[in-house]
């Protein structure tokens, strides 16, 4: 396969963790520095706040470098191999503590939707949960494909 045909994939996943990167960068201080003076009720809660947010970031650029060496084994002509298939389960994993992890934070986002009168906010919250067990209901499902292609290869190569 032609290494120039992953070139926009590989973009998307510079771009996916430059945005990331930034929001950490300007959001995670931002959260540190406001949340008691905004939420004095759940003041204690702002530390747990950026160990999951944290830990979902470090979760997301995971997955991230796990689909940068998914594409180079797509360029190096060996995606039907072991190595795909672990780098596939390790992206499902990923998906499914980062929506884990937000799942645990969806009563603090009620509660300071239920503070701000915002129910949309509410939504990005479920929207973030929800899109992360899609990406790791995808990455199963390629997983399981990509097992069994091997299997019926190595089951041909046996054969003939």
């Amino acid at each position: 396969m032609k290494r120039g045909s992953t070139i926009f994939l590989r973009v998307t996943v510079v771009i996916m963790g430059l945005i990331a990167l930034a929001l950490c960068v300007l959001l995670l201080p931002a959260i540190h520095a406001e949340w008691g003076q905004q939420y004095p009720d759940v003041a204690y809660m702002k530390y747990p706040i950026l160990f999951g947010l944290g830990g979902a970031t470090i979760l997301f650029f995971v997955a991230l470098y796990q689909a940068w060496k998914l594409l180079g084994y797509i360029d190096a002509n060996t995606a039907f191999s072991l190595v795909s298939v672990t780098a596939l389960r390790y992206i499902k994993y990923c998906a499914l503590l980062i929506s884990g992890l937000f799942a645990l934070g969806l009563p603090l986002v009620y509660y300071v939707a239920d503070i701000e009168d915002a129910p949309g906010i509410m939504v990005i919250g479920l929207f973030f949960v929800f899109a992360s067990v899609v990406i790791a209901g995808f990455a199963a499902v390629l997983q399981m494909l990509l097992q069994n292609a091997i299997d019926i290869k190595s089951e041909n190569d046996l054969t003939v």
